[in-house]
């Protein structure tokens, strides 16, 4: 065993919890300025920016490198690729939209103030970031045996950020963001890039991560061995795949496997 891969959303830093602090936060604006119900104003606007992103006219392109909802609503959509830069170009209406939904819903009309919402997202979203329990300290061991790699889905610019605001950034060798190869994870071609990158086979490397359908079944593609990061599981596991109930327990699993 000379390499370990990582994913980074979930399995390292947390993700989806913080999007729903954002929308908390974001909606304490609004209240400041109209009466209205500032909880129900995060939850609709999380489900009508998810509404429109699943039917917007860039849904299959972020699909085929997994931009959720949330995330599409913070991404600044750098890059010279051609899906990217429509997505750049539609990204300031569907914030807006997304936000001004959530307020009518209340029967408040103010695309003023819902404009000023889908820019405080991401002012709010950037203000937050949190490592899993024994994220730093797990890396740190194992970087002092194995080549790192974080393999993660994902728009390039958005998931380095997040990278940086970790300070994680220092223990890898490689970082492979889907959306640089426009495809994703579980598909192998992610997995190879960074196992070509840090000059490893696919037998000399493990995967950890949190999603069964991405990063197990992805290294599984490969000819890889696998963690699963999960405090729960259904089911028995294929040969060459372990479960840690936290990250403190991947580095007994990798040297086990």
């Amino acid at each position: 065993m000379r390499a370990v891969l990582f994913d980074l959303d979930d399995t390292l830093i947390v993700e989806e919890p913080i999007a729903r602090e954002a929308f908390t936060a974001t909606a304490a604006h609004a209240a400041a300025v109209h009466e209205l119900d500032a909880e129900r104003l995060a939850t609709d606007a999380r489900l009508c920016a998810r509404e429109f992103w699943y039917a917007g006219p860039h849904h299959a392109a972020a699909e085929r490198i997994a931009i959720s909802s949330w995330e599409g609503l913070w991404c600044r959509y750098e890059g010279d690729d051609p899906d990217i830069q429509a997505l750049r170009a539609w990204a300031p209406g569907y914030r807006t939209g997304s936000w001004d939904a959530g307020l009518r819903r209340q029967g408040i009309e103010d695309v003023a103030l819902a404009e000023v919402l889908g820019e405080q997202f991401g002012i709010e979203r950037r203000a937050i970031h949190r490592l899993l329990p024994g994220a730093r300290e797990v890396l740190a061991e194992l970087a002092r045996d194995y080549e790192l790699a974080l393999v993660t889905n994902g728009a390039s610019c958005l998931q380095r950020e997040k990278l940086d605001a970790s300070g994680l950034g220092a223990f890898f060798s490689a970082v492979v963001v889907s959306a640089d190869l426009r495809t994703r994870k579980p598909d192998p071609v992610v997995l190879r890039r960074a196992l070509d990158l840090l000059g490893v086979t696919a037998d000399e490397a493990v995967m950890v991560g949190d999603n069964p359908d991405t990063d197990i079944a992805g290294a599984l593609a490969c000819g890889m061995r696998a963690v699963h990061v999960a405090d729960a599981h259904d089911g028995e596991y294929p040969d060459g795949v372990a479960r840690a109930i936290s990250l403190a327990d991947v580095p007994a699993l990798v040297r086990a496997l």
